[in-house]
């Protein structure tokens, strides 16, 4: 049976608040929240005028996000006030995400340092800041999985239940299809956990997190096979295939790896999936020993997460780290237990040592010690580093589009038609054409000859060689061209 506990002991939730405080002042120190908005991010701040005009918004995105930067991006067009709401917003669920776990870890301390190891990632501090659905996916996963162990459920915990299903799914309708599958069928077939209310708590989440997209399936596609279809044109034909290799390069970055061809991975990036498995294993045996009722709680967390992660991994044909965010917060309380449970092992040595005055053993113990010491630094220095890295790259390529875009502009391609009106133009290109065409005020593609094209290490079709070419200067990456046509 999971554990009987009715409230969180006495200050077990502050811990918790303190990380969360870390998560967020961590993020803007090593993400400026003067980073200039990524692709996707545009895309979704795009839906409100400040930020106008609006790009393309194409089947596989949801309303999720804009749902979340409205109270900002409605009224204001400042990306450092958006960056700040965001940062608010996500420590905040960091802390409402893991606070159920107060109950559900056989130890309160453990939800805390879940949200530490959880936090500490740096694709976790990367999206802080950022208009991005992963990390509310990741929040209403492991906020979900956490009320769902409650030993004895109130109507409460089931709308809690239905709250976290429903943000998850909004957000990224198939995280929160593949969520919901191992909590129903645990539903159902765990005498711990079966039970009507948790069956209908995730069905009805599930439910209300949907219903906008397929409102907007047949609204503006047709149908649901129709939206779904889009959707896997767009995604690079979704079908059957394995993605490992793909994950294992994105592990150090980038943010996107598609296609994946020539990217490689630093070894020392890799080391949280050495560390993850061995915390894991640690935390599911400990929990054996001590706290046998707590163990199938974790085995589901962890199955929830393979079900999450194994879409990823199987049908598509592309990578980013974000994707996985949502399995790193399932596995998070299991490996805090096994972490803990590590410390405590050493602890206990120390002192048993200490108290029977050998000194090898003694040496052997503070041996130990300073070997786990070592890893958790190492992983957090190589976290840290990692964001910081990837933040300076976002920084440096962002950077790029408005240097093309002023290139453009000088040359009366975009901006305004000189009488306030948007300039009707056509962009188009090889690479980050949307934010290029957002940054320069034109259209992106589109069925007409286009006004320029903007390439990168590439040149010109036939029909535009004559074109008068102009190369960009000072630009993060080299290669910038852009063709305008006479």
């Amino acid at each position: 049976m999971p554990p009987r506990r009715t409230a969180p002991p006495p200050g077990g939730a502050r811990p918790l608040l303190a990380v969360c405080a870390a998560f967020a002042l961590l993020s803007l120190a090593l993400v400026p929240p003067s980073l200039p908005l990524g692709w996707d991010e545009l895309v979704y701040a795009s839906r409100f005028s400040p930020h106008a005009p609006a790009t393309p918004f194409s089947a596989p995105r949801t309303r999720g996000v804009p749902v979340l930067i409205a109270p900002v991006a409605s009224w204001s067009d400042s990306v450092v006030l958006l960056r700040l709401w965001l940062t608010l917003l996500s420590s905040t669920a960091l802390y409402l995400g893991f606070r159920p776990w107060l109950r559900a870890s056989h130890r309160p301390s453990a939800a805390a340092v879940a949200a530490a190891l959880y936090g500490c990632l740096w694709v976790a501090l990367f999206y802080a800041s950022a208009a991005m659905p992963n990390h509310y996916t990741a929040m209403g996963a492991v906020g979900a999985v956490g009320l769902f162990l409650r030993a004895r459920p109130t109507p409460a915990t089931y709308t809690g239940i239905a709250a976290w299903l429903a943000l998850a799914t909004l957000m990224r309708p198939n995280d929160g299809a593949a969520l919901a599958v191992p909590l129903l069928l645990a539903a159902l077939l765990v005498p711990a956990l079966r039970g009507r209310g948790r069956f209908l708590a995730v069905l009805g989440g599930l439910a209300a997190g949907v219903l906008p997209w397929l409102v907007e399936a047949y609204v503006r596609f047709g149908g649901v096979r129709e939206r779904l279809a889009r959707a896997s044109e767009v995604q690079g034909d979704l079908r059957p295939l394995l993605s490992f290799a793909h994950h294992l390069t994105v592990l150090d970055g980038p943010l996107l790896c598609r296609p994946c061809d020539s990217d490689g991975i630093r070894l020392v990036a890799a080391e949280w999936w050495v560390l993850l498995p061995l915390l894991v294993a640690a935390g599911l045996l400990t929990l054996r020993r001590h706290a046998p009722g707590a163990l199938p709680g974790h085995v589901l967390a962890a199955l929830t997460a393979l079900s999450a992660t194994l879409p990823y991994l199987l049908f598509v044909p592309y990578a980013a780290p974000r994707f996985l965010l949502p399995a790193h917060a399932l596995l998070a309380p299991t490996a805090a237990a096994g972490l803990l449970a590590s410390a405590g092992l050493v602890r206990t040595a120390v002192r048993r040592r200490r108290g029977a005055g050998a000194a090898r053993p003694l040496a052997l113990s503070v041996a130990l010690a300073a070997v786990l010491a070592f890893a958790l630094v190492g992983h957090a220095v190589v976290q840290l580093l990692l964001v910081h890295g990837n933040s300076r790259i976002q920084a440096g390529a962002r950077g790029d589009w408005a240097r093309v875009a002023e290139v453009l502009n000088a040359r009366g391609v975009g901006g305004d038609g000189g009488d306030g009106a948007p300039s009707r133009c056509v962009l188009r290109g090889n690479t980050s054409v949307i934010p290029l065409a957002y940054a320069t005020g034109c259209a992106p593609d589109g069925p007409l000859r286009p006004t320029a094209l903007v390439l990168r290490d590439a040149a010109p079709p036939r029909w535009a060689r004559d074109w008068p070419r102009h190369t960009v200067p000072g630009t993060y990456a080299p290669g910038w061209v852009v063709h305008v046509r006479p």
